[in-house]
């Protein structure tokens, strides 16, 4: 089971434990008691998630800033694209689908994960649907596993 969804509604979740959670800075901070500063405290909260046993997987959201992977066998910053910003608005529930779309193609976690960043950089791009365009995402993908 894969969960993006705010604080309140993802503790219960967590009690019966997940494969994926994808929460923005501010939804792990509530998740955990405190509120989040810099990478390190943002590590240390996604990391006792999983070694908990609450989540398989943590996603941290980090805006332009990309995501945080978070599994009991690594931890990984992954930067986003540098995009022109047009609205936010469905940036978040874009990285969901491209990491689930990812994992559904069988790439593997790290792969899926930088899909959906590049998925939720696209949807900024537009400020028409909040949603972005397959081809941006697409491109945006091939430019961060090329390292561009």
């Amino acid at each position: 089971m894969v969960v993006d969804t705010t604080a309140d509604a993802l503790g219960p979740v967590l009690d019966a434990g997940v494969c994926l959670i994808k929460p923005n800075v501010r939804e792990l901070g509530e998740l955990v008691g405190y509120e989040l500063e810099g990478n390190t405290q943002i590590r240390e909260a996604a990391s006792q998630i999983v070694a908990e046993g609450k989540a398989e997987v943590v996603v941290v959201s980090l805006a332009a800033g990309g995501a945080m992977l978070v599994t009991a066998e690594s931890v990984e910053h992954m930067h986003a694209p540098a995009v022109k910003v047009e609205s936010k608005v469905g940036a978040g529930d874009s990285m969901v689908a491209g990491i689930v779309l990812g994992l559904a193609e069988g790439r593997s976690l790290r792969d899926a994960v930088r899909f959906g960043i590049a998925c939720g950089a696209a949807a900024v791009m537009d400020a028409e649907t909040g949603l972005g365009f397959r081809e941006n995402a697409r491109m945006l993908y091939e430019q961060m596993a090329n390292g561009s």
